[in-house]
């Protein structure tokens, strides 16, 4: 009797498989210094945002990784803060038989984009609860962001070798 491997396609070469296996919150924080005078001021914020993926091996023999993205944004009246929110979501995810090349993508670009939108409306909740208008956060593109990245990284990595 012939064993049916699904994982394993005609040619005998390991299918990929990615799972999602869990999502969390790993850290939540919201700072409102400037309360209560601040809101005495018109509501004329400028948004500051700074993002950062985080990844990580958790089980090695099984393909799994935790993945963490960071979102901080600050909202300033002026010279005075808002508000400051930081959220950390995260995920623990399986994936295996990907090129290296395809890993990296999946850890830096396709699974934020899974976890921005449970970081997105924690934001908008946090900023809401402090009394503020809640912070819409526009989609962003981190396929985008990865290019660019890999793009500035290609670059540092040739510089060195044009001042020899």
């Amino acid at each position: 009797m012939a064993e049916n491997n699904s994982n394993v396609n005609d040619t005998g070469a390991k299918n990929p498989a990615f799972d999602i296996i869990r999502l969390y919150v790993k850290d939540l924080s919201l700072e409102t210094p400037n309360t209560p005078d601040i809101f005495r001021k018109e509501w004329k914020p400028e948004t500051k945002l700074d993002i950062d993926v985080k990844h990580r091996s958790i089980d090695e023999p099984n393909h799994v990784y935790e993945v963490v993205l960071r979102i901080t944004a600050t909202v300033a009246i002026g010279e005075d803060t808002a508000f400051l929110a930081e959220v950390n979501q995260a995920g623990i995810f399986h994936i295996e038989n990907f090129p290296e090349n395809q890993l990296n993508h999946m850890l830096n670009a396709f699974i934020p984009g899974i976890l921005f939108p449970y970081a997105r409306e924690l934001v908008s909740d946090l900023s809401n609860r402090a009394s503020f208008p809640p912070l819409n956060l526009a989609p962003i593109n981190f396929d985008a962001i990865y290019a660019q990245r890999l793009q500035q990284q290609a670059q540092q990595a040739q510089a060195p070798a044009e001042e020899k």
